[in-house]
């Protein structure tokens, strides 16, 4: 109140000052006046113009008292809450309450937290009160009217440099003032502006925006098998022109796109959209357009098989919650084969599952009895050569599977999927079925768009040389390293080998103790019907240890990346790669005398390159089939020519792409690494045709046809790799008994 009278006394001052000069002004005009004009004419209008000037003078106070008041009035309210408050606390003698103004205070910061518009809001009401107190000011001290007066008092409030024209103390002050708070609320502004575009940015940075995206491909979480299951989704959507990968996982978006534009490879038209977030939080899975993916891969975590897969199964049940239901299916990768069944019993009709550790187990099993399987398994997994395709086409209804076999010059048909079993697909199925309307054709072919059928050409397979049954002999084979699934393993081993087999497990694991792990994984060693278990105890990476063992008799050895390194890719395969070159050291070193002397007189002098010689030597008596992890291992190995790998991530991924393109191919997949069923498998091809033979690729499938087989490819013996789905199979060639053929065939 002391403020507010000072003011208008001080405003006072100025307006009396103001009306002497008004009065001076007057005075000399009417003198001037006086002396054309009577003088009752002059009285009047002395009379007269007094009473204007008070009442008008008496109206502007007003205002300006007004606005002062108005612009006091917060300062008094404030002070008053803290009076009233500290009156309360001394009446009540409690010091726990909190004051009404910190309360006032609270209401604020809550209201302006929760409405999204309450800043704006409060600029806008700020700036309009200002207007007004600043044009009922300026009304008290100008001579203008009150529209001009908030006009000029905005053009105060929008530019700030107008005042510089004011005239005379009052205007100039009250102009100052407006103009001070314009700027204030002009920097009010460009601060919510700019706080506004700063979090749109962060959040597009950090990967909060929502993805408008249908028909996609999305993969929840991050692991080391996410490039390669990229790589082979962008191969695979190259005949389409491109497609979107959208990667949800709980990383910083920044640090995942950084991740993924180091990957060595080519995208192919193909956009990765990253986006962070947790699959276990429906918000999140709405974000990436769940409902609208055609498949959804959940890849596992790097580390413990159990929480990783524990995971798995709650991100299946987030998925299941999905208000809208999902479009696609999903793709599940598991660790440990004993939790598949909770995860199809949650996921059920949508769900489909890749036990890495057990595909690996079973294809490192393959691989060790038929060498140069490896290559062939990722010809077919990957999309970068030939795979597997499975199409309806009515032209083939009520023909038979063996004319279907022969229709195809761009593909080899290998099974039929029976829409009268409920779309079992039937892997290698008898010459006499006869295909019924709604069945599809399994065909291996180098793109779903590249192969279409012909007219059926002439080709009669003729008589096979000899009907030989190859019997099954006894085997000795080693496993190095210890895997968590290794009764599963060793079941898989006892289903395919000749009785009598040996499987050797060298580990650092105590043999009360194996055990006791395989007893636990549900193994009853005394049912073992094929092969005997061996135990010995040492360390892979100690060569004193290895020499222990007879390396040279074992006609397979299989690295393992023992269960104690697993959870680091470079650590188990650097202990991998030392146990692969010590052994094949080893079996070197054993060699018998004259092959020995007949690689030295080889070599000559030179020592360059002798011990990869000397291991490759070895590598023509054994098969070491290792596990490898880390896709930069495979170069060593490829180049060393000493090993014939096993790339676990690669593969793996290869498989997930495979089914998230086209979930029926699990089943084909899971048939070709089942205990029973139908196989790939590498044959002789003196099975099939003589010495020199000329034959076309159709008559050699015919003949394979009388084993009930389907050869899909073959491998010269001149050459290192095998060819799947062979171009011109109608052209005749001379073929050598020393070629192989890669067939389809059942385990019996």
């Amino acid at each position: 109140m002391v403020v507010v009278c000072f003011t208008s006394l001080l405003h006072k001052n100025f307006s009396l000052q103001y009306q002497v000069s008004d009065l001076q002004d007057e005075f000399s005009t009417l003198n001037a006046r006086l002396r054309h004009c009577n003088i009752s004419d002059s009285i009047d209008i002395i009379d007269s113009t007094p009473e204007h000037n008070i009442s008008s003078a008496s109206l502007k106070n007003t205002a300006l008292i007004l606005s002062l008041m108005m612009l006091s009035l917060p300062l008094v309210f404030i002070k008053y809450m803290e009076y009233v408050s500290n009156v309360r606390r001394l009446l009540d003698n409690t010091t726990e309450e909190l004051s009404l103004n910190k309360r006032l205070a609270y209401r604020v910061d809550v209201f302006l937290s929760f409405h999204p518009y309450a800043k704006p809001l409060t600029l806008l009401i700020a700036t309009l009160l200002l207007i007004s107190l600043g044009g009922l000011a300026l009304f008290g001290v100008t001579d203008d009217s009150i529209a001009d007066c908030l006009w000029l008092s905005w053009t105060y409030v929008a530019n700030s440099g107008n005042h510089a024209n004011s005239e005379g103390i009052g205007p100039r002050l009250v102009s100052v003032s407006v103009s001070f708070g314009g700027m204030l609320i002009f920097a009010m502004m460009l601060g919510l502006v700019s706080d506004a575009i700063s979090e749109k940015f962060d959040s597009l940075r950090k990967g909060r925006s929502e993805v408008v995206e249908q028909n996609h491909t999305l993969i929840l979480g991050w692991s080391d098998k996410l490039g390669s299951l990229l790589n082979q989704l962008a191969i695979a959507n190259e005949s389409l022109g491109g497609g979107t990968v959208v990667v949800m996982a709980e990383r910083d978006k920044e640090e995942m796109e950084l991740d993924i534009a180091k990957m060595e490879f080519d995208f192919r038209g193909t956009s990765v959209i990253c986006r962070s977030g947790s699959p276990l939080i429906l918000a999140d899975l709405k974000k990436v357009s769940v409902s609208k993916a055609r498949a959804v891969v959940v890849l596992a975590e790097d580390g413990n098989a159990d929480q990783s897969d524990a995971r798995a199964l709650r991100t299946v049940l987030s998925l299941t919650g999905v208000k809208e239901g999902l479009r696609g299916h999903i793709v599940v990768e598991l660790s440990d084969l004993d939790n598949e069944v909770l995860v199809k019993l949650v996921g059920g009709d949508l769900v489909e599952t890749v036990v890495a550790h057990d595909v690996i187990g079973r294809l490192m099993i393959q691989c060790a009895r038929q060498p140069g399987l490896a290559q062939i398994w990722e010809d077919i997994l990957g999309f970068e050569n030939c795979e597997f395709y499975i199409k309806k086409w009515p032209q083939f209804h009520g023909m038979q599977f063996e004319e279907v076999l022969i229709s195809f010059p761009d593909a080899i048909p290998c099974g039929i999927k029976v829409a009268s079993s409920g779309g079992k697909i039937i892997l290698n199925p008898d010459d006499s079925y006869l295909l019924q309307e709604g069945d599809e054709v399994l065909v291996i072919a180098e793109d779903d768009d590249s192969y279409a059928p012909a007219p059926l050409p002439m080709v009669q397979g003729g008589n096979l040389p000899k009907n030989i049954i190859i019997p099954k002999t006894t085997e000795r084979i080693l496993f190095c390293g210890w895997r968590r699934d290794m009764e599963d393993m060793i079941l898989v081993l006892d289903a395919f080998l000749a009785h009598g087999s040996e499987l050797w497990m060298f580990n650092e694991v105590c043999e009360k103790e194996r055990e006791k792990k395989l007893t636990d994984g549900g193994l009853d060693i005394s049912r073992l019907v094929n092969i005997i278990l061996v135990n010995r105890e040492g360390n892979a990476v100690i060569r004193r240890h290895l020499e222990s063992l007879p390396l040279e008799s074992f006609g397979s050895i299989l690295i393992l990346a023992d269960e104690s390194v697993e959870d680091s890719a470079i650590q188990a395969d650097s202990r991998s790669l030392a146990t692969l070159l010590l052994i094949r050291d080893i079996q070197a070193k054993r060699l018998p005398y004259r092959e020995a002397m007949a690689s030295k007189i080889h070599r000559g002098s030179s020592s360059q390159g002798s011990w990869r010689e000397e291991m490759q030597q070895a590598s023509d008596k054994s098969v070491i089939i290792s596990e490898i992890l880390d896709p930069r291992t495979k170069n060593l190995l490829s180049m060393s020519k000493i090993s014939d790998y096993v790339l676990s991530n690669e593969l793996v991924s290869m498989a997930l792409a495979m089914v998230a393109e086209d979930r029926q191919i699990n089943d084909v997949l899971e048939e070709l690494f089942a205990e029973e069923g139908n196989e790939m498998q590498i044959r002789g091809a003196d099975l099939y045709l003589c010495e020199g033979e000329e034959l076309s690729f159709y008559e050699v499938l015919l003949r394979a046809r009388q084993r009930r087989e389907i050869v899909i490819g073959y491998r010269l013996a001149n050459a290192e790799k095998a060819i799947i789905n062979p171009p011109a199979k109608t052209e005749r060639r001379r073929w050598s008994v020393k070629d192989v053929f890669v067939i389809i065939a059942d385990k019996e």
